[in-house]
């Protein structure tokens, strides 16, 4: 059995299929231990320290900071037996990267050759700089320095024929398998050989605005292809050429809105997972919000009393406390509103999994805190901490975010009145906290300065009437108005 083990990227649950690597915590030649986390990856949901699984010296690390894996794929080889002296080559675990890079030669003869197509770097399935493949969004892995299994019926490449810099054309010799004609091997300034032109598609619009043409170009980049700043001192030339004439000017009036003031983000991890999930929801269940605004002036009270008792003094209370326990409070009066849709069934759930939006730098995550409804006032204060706290710190696992079967997502904080929050799937309510505002508000007959906030309440009205959703936020209304009274009520 080989002692060198290759550890995959496991599936970190919910369904993942892939993860971005976004920091090694362990090197070349490191001796790890058992359980000793290697690799920080992100997933659409979270980012997670990965443990080895194996104890030993890490011999590769396949996939720099960076890359995207898929599940399943080697991400680290390590040597489960350090001590037993020199590796064989043979039982070396080489991923297919590290086998005999081609000659410059040999990638140059590709680059032009008829017969095999040209692929400009940037381009869907082409080679990107610093060797990255582009795929359909973003780029993908960055693997070692370009590198190419020879195709059979490829013509060995002779040491250094192709790329001569100081050599004139001349014909190819003659080779056991024929190839498609290469043109003239002329060699531009950079040593790329001539043929056609490498440009990504942002500097090929960039030229045609400009009113260059590409193939007058010597190419500054990689492979000898053009790149912007290429294009910018040709069109500047040009310019100055021909200051006098006044077309100049509308061409560069056309390059000001061109590529080169756009900024392209890979759509990736917890942005396209909120993508799918919102437009999954929202073409699937029909949504329904309804609004109520509230006097939460004896609300805000009872917090500060709160806040004032010994036992509380060290623990965070914010009006979200008190909006969480009025929406558990009124699933218990109306547990239909718990609820999943499932085709030929709804599924009422006697948990209650709350989950509160948080955005984070990685963006909009929705951990939940199980089984909300079995907690006293303080245990639920202590879990919303610690629920903010760890999705601050970028730190929420996928199974603090899976499950969830009612949410609460707290706009106020941002300063807005209230909102139509998207239902996230699975769920049939979920319910906008706006702003705590100062305002203008009858009270016992005479208008006063109150403290209000708007409710915005969205549900799923294939399981919830609108009759059911009304005296759902109307309850959680009551319980904000007058929370002590509505304790001495409901309970």
């Amino acid at each position: 059995m080989s002692r060198i083990k290759e550890f995959n990227l496991p599936d970190l649950g919910e369904g993942l299929t892939e993860g971005e690597i976004l920091a090694w915590l362990v090197k070349v030649g490191d001796d790890i231990e058992l359980n000793q986390p290697i690799v920080e990856v992100e997933t659409a949901k979270a980012a997670v320290e990965i443990p080895a699984k194996w104890a030993g010296r890490v011999q590769a690390i396949f996939h720099p900071e960076g890359s995207t894996v898929e599940v399943g794929v080697p991400i680290i080889a390590i040597d489960t037996d350090p001590n037993a002296g020199p590796i064989e080559e043979s039982t070396t675990a080489a991923p297919a990267s590290d086998l005999p890079a081609p000659s410059a030669a040999a990638l140059a003869a590709v680059e032009v050759a008829p017969a095999e197509g040209m692929v400009e770097p940037g381009l869907i399935g082409g080679v990107a700089p610093g060797g990255r493949t582009a795929v359909l969004v973003g780029y993908g892995p960055r693997n070692a320095p370009a590198k190419r299994r020879p195709r059979k019926g490829d013509v060995p490449a002779q040491p250094a024929a192709p790329v001569q810099a100081a050599a004139p054309a001349a014909p190819a010799p003659a080779a056991p398998a024929p190839v498609a004609p290469v043109p003239a091997t002329a060699v531009n300034g950079n040593g790329r050989v001539s043929g056609p032109v490498l440009a990504k598609p942002p500097v090929r619009k960039l030229a045609k605005d400009l009113g260059i043409d590409l193939a007058t170009l010597t190419g500054s980049g990689p492979l000898g292809s053009i790149t912007r700043e290429d294009v910018q001192r040709a069109a500047s030339a040009t310019a100055t050429a021909a200051e006098p004439q006044p077309v100049a000017a509308p061409a560069a009036s056309a390059a000001s809105f061109g590529a080169d003031r756009e900024q392209r983000i890979p759509v990736k991890g917890v942005r396209k997972l909120t993508a799918e999930n919102t437009a999954r929801s929202a073409f699937t269940a029909p949504h329904v919000t309804e609004f109520l605004t509230v006097d939460v002036t004896r609300a805000m009270k009872a917090l500060d009393r709160l806040r004032d008792r010994r036992e509380w003094r060290d623990v965070r209370v914010s009006p979200l406390l008190l909006v969480a326990k009025a929406v558990l409070l009124a699933v218990k009066r109306y547990p239909m509103v718990n609820s999943t849709w499932a085709g030929d069934e709804i599924v009422v759930k006697e948990y209650v999994n709350l989950g509160i939006a948080a955005a984070t730098e990685r963006g909009l995550i929705v951990p939940n805190i199980k089984d909300a409804g079995r907690l006293s006032l303080r245990e639920l204060a202590d879990a919303m901490t610690e629920l903010v706290q760890t999705a601050k710190s970028g730190k929420t696992s996928p199974a603090d975010m899976s499950g969830g079967t009612l949410t609460i997502t707290n706009v106020g904080v941002f300063g807005v009145d209230t909102g139509t929050p998207i239902l996230p799937p699975g769920e049939s309510a979920i319910l906008a906290f706006g702003a705590v505002r100062e305002q203008p508000w009858v009270h016992k007959g005479k208008v006063k300065p109150r403290l209000v906030t708007t409710l915005g309440l969205s549900f799923d009205h294939r399981i919830i009437d609108g009759e059911l959703g009304s005296k759902f936020l109307r309850d959680i209304g009551d319980f904000l108005a007058d929370p002590e009274a509505a304790l001495l009520a409901w309970t």
